[in-house]
C-alpha cells in the first residue's frame, strides 16, 4: 500500500500545515460521523468516492481509493462505485475514473 501522505492532495497537505486547529476540528467531525454510520468500512469508502465522483472532486481520489482497497473493494467495485451516479450526475463522474484507476493500480 502506498504511503498515505503521497496520496493527499497538496491542497489538503497545506490546509493541515497552515492551519491546523481547523485540520483537528475537520478530522474530529470527519471521525465522528464515520462512528455515526450505519455503513461498514468498505460500503462507506464505496458511498464516499460515489459522492466524490458526482462532486468531480479528483484530488480527493487517491486517498479515498485507498481506503476502500484496504477496506476489501476489488477494482471493479471500485470503478463502479465511480460511475454508479451516471444516470443521475452524467457523464462528468467519468473525470474522476483515471485517477481512480491508477491510484487502485499503483495501491
Amino acid at each position: 500500500m502506498a504511503d498515505p501522505a503521497s496520496l493527499v492532495s497538496d491542497a489538503f497537505q497545506t490546509f493541515m500545515h497552515e492551519a491546523p486547529s481547523h485540520a483537528q476540528a475537520w478530522g474530529a467531525m470527519v471521525g465522528g460521523l464515520a462512528e455515526a454510520s450505519a455503513l461498514d468500512a468498505k460500503t462507506s469508502a464505496l458511498a464516499y468516492l460515489a459522492v466524490q465522483a458526482a462532486g468531480r472532486l479528483e484530488s480527493g481520489i487517491p486517498f479515498h481509493v485507498e481506503a476502500a482497497k484496504r477496506a476489501g473493494a476489488s477494482r471493479d467495485e471500485v470503478i463502479s462505485a465511480i460511475l454508479i451516479g451516471l444516470p443521475s450526475a452524467g457523464l462528468g463522474v467519468t473525470q474522476v475514473l483515471p485517477a481512480a484507476v491508477a491510484a487502485y493500480d499503483a495501491a
